[in-house]
């Protein structure tokens, strides 16, 4: 059975994946300030799912310059 978490996790992805579908990368990269880019909340949602589900809960680092480009 998977894990509750894991379960909230491939949900939010797929809603995420949804809600980027049609989006253009000229448009991912416009910032409208003061919000960031769509392409950097990207960014730094897979720099916190890094830190938490990989390298906090495995010791495993996949893109170790990721937190210093998003956060």
């Amino acid at each position: 059975m998977t894990e509750p978490l894991v379960t909230q996790l491939r949900f939010t992805r797929s809603e995420l994946a949804r809600c980027l579908q049609g989006v253009s990368a000229e448009d991912a990269q416009r910032r409208l300030k003061p919000m960031n880019s769509i392409s950097w909340l990207v960014g730094h949602l897979a720099s916190q799912e890094q830190f938490l589900w990989l390298e906090r809960a495995q010791g495993t680092i996949l893109s170790p310059e990721l937190y210093r480009l998003v956060g």
